[in-house]
């Protein structure tokens, strides 16, 4: 049965600047811990790095002109920060402006609204080795100091921000278990810099609304990330588990800015570990974003662990497993991706109901949501029914949070081509468009076509099945 999505749904599709925009050294670029982490024997599988990723920089407009073909209402991207300023103060690249100039010129043009994220975790390596990057405090005023840059250059042609994109990764892997750049391991040091990320993210958008938002009219927000956890059994322990792991998640984030404090089981857990705001702080965070952006992609089973400091080398534990105590499992019987997580619609559906319940109804934007898969090119074709079918059953279960009273406005497919997928290199394939990564050919697949004709009718053949 058909289905219609709301009037004004908004369907765009993301990508961020490292892992589409090559060019890493070009038009007075300074490096980003990425770069510096890329260059590291045995970080990247296959010793893989984004020098040239999909070369987007010089691709551009035919990359615009791609997403015109299939219809895109929205285009989600990031800026590099050390494109615009390459050693993330002080001096401003004119190129690195220039070239955003343009993408968002030519977005327009083709009648593409530009969904602008302002940091995907490519931070500018001078303020990494000098001043310990999201470690240091004074990183929010040279995030701020960046992000006012941005807003004068382009807010007149930009109506949709984003501060960060995932603090929880930038966090957890990057300052914590250390598989991100830039590849510290601690169990400290990933809550200070998620207190860091929070501050700064506030400062960007209270500069914004101070100075900009008025004349400019846009709406500025932030995007966390967060997968689903359903209680392993119906024991009082495990739903405290459930709920726990989602706090550590998504509410590390999201309750500072909703709810003006840190989620009280982090509070009890982590004792000194966890920074106190001081009360100009919590003024400045809560309520500092206008819709709630959010990144889903799996889900997972979640019980009480047994016994203090437990380890899940299999599933990871979304963070410090010693902080939590959660142990994660699979449903044996769930389909999984070609990232080893499970597909689960359903779990889409009740975290949408959780974050509606918990902030009081708040706009939400699904502003990434995919899958990958070991695609290949058969007949010039990519026939990707399994990425169809992900699609089609998170989709429908998106349109049944919305009839439950969720106010979802737009969802955006990750990514709109293969690209540099971190850790993992050029093996996990997410796009809706195939890249050779020796020729950089782009090829629109099955599943690029399928989502043309769901924007076009704004409906989907409604399925929850996994």
């Amino acid at each position: 049965m058909k289905k219609s999505f709301p009037k004004g749904f908004v369907w765009g599709s993301a990508t961020s600047s490292y892992q589409i925009e090559g060019a890493w050294d070009v038009g007075g670029k300074g490096p980003s811990i990425w770069d510096s982490f890329c260059a590291i024997p045995g970080k990247i599988a296959n010793n893989d790095h984004g020098m040239m990723a999909c070369d987007h920089f010089h691709k551009m407009k035919e990359d615009v002109a791609m997403m015109k073909r299939m219809g895109l209402k929205a285009y989600r991207f990031s800026i590099s920060w050390p494109r615009i300023m390459p050693t993330g103060q002080g001096k401003v690249s004119e190129d690195g402006l220039r070239f955003y100039d343009e993408l968002i010129d030519e977005l327009i043009h083709h009648e593409i609204e530009p969904w602008v994220t302002l940091y995907h975790w490519d931070l500018p390596l001078a303020i990494q080795v000098e001043q310990d990057g999201w470690l240091n405090k004074e990183i929010a005023n040279h995030f701020e100091q960046y992000a006012r840059v941005c807003f004068e250059r382009f807010g007149n042609r930009v109506k949709r921000w984003i501060t960060l994109n995932e603090p929880w990764v930038v966090a957890i892997l990057g300052y914590g278990l250390g598989t991100f750049a830039p590849g510290i391991k601690s169990n400290s040091d990933p809550y200070l810099a998620g207190h860091h990320l929070l501050i700064a993210h506030a400062q960007a958008v209270s500069c914004y609304r101070k100075e900009f938002q008025e004349t400019q009219q846009g709406l500025i927000g932030i995007t966390n990330n967060c997968d689903w956890r359903e209680p392993l059994t119906e024991k009082q322990e495990d739903i405290a588990a459930a709920e726990r792991a989602i706090e550590f998640i998504l509410a590390w984030f999201t309750d500072p800015i909703y709810l003006g404090h840190y989620p009280a089981s982090m509070v009890e857990r982590l004792g000194q570990k966890l920074p106190l705001f001081s009360e100009v702080e919590i003024e400045l965070i809560k309520g500092s974003t206008d819709f709630f952006g959010l990144n889903h992609y799996t889900t997972l089973f979640a019980a009480e662990a047994q016994g203090s400091g437990h380890k899940d080398p299999v599933y990871g534990n979304d963070g410090l497993s010693e902080d939590q105590n959660v142990q994660l499992s699979v449903d044996p019987s769930w389909n999984v991706t070609a990232m080893h997580w499970a597909v689960v619609p359903w779990g889409c559906q009740k975290l949408l109901e959780w974050i509606s319940k918990r902030y009081d109804r708040p706009t939400i934007y699904i502003t990434e949501n995919g899958c990958a898969y070991a695609d290949e090119v058969v007949a010039g074709k990519v026939n990707d029914i399994a990425r169809i079918n992900y699609y089609q059953q998170y989709l429908s279960c998106c349109l049944a949070a919305i009839e439950k009273g969720v106010l979802l406005k737009g969802y955006f497919a990750w990514s709109l081509m293969d690209n540099f997928e971190w850790a993992s290199g050029y093996e996990k394939r997410f796009g809706l468009h195939y890249v050779n990564f020796e020729t950089l050919e782009r090829i629109p697949k099955q599943s690029a076509l399928w989502y043309e004709k769901v924007i076009l009718d704004n409906t989907i053949e409604a399925r929850k099945d996994s």
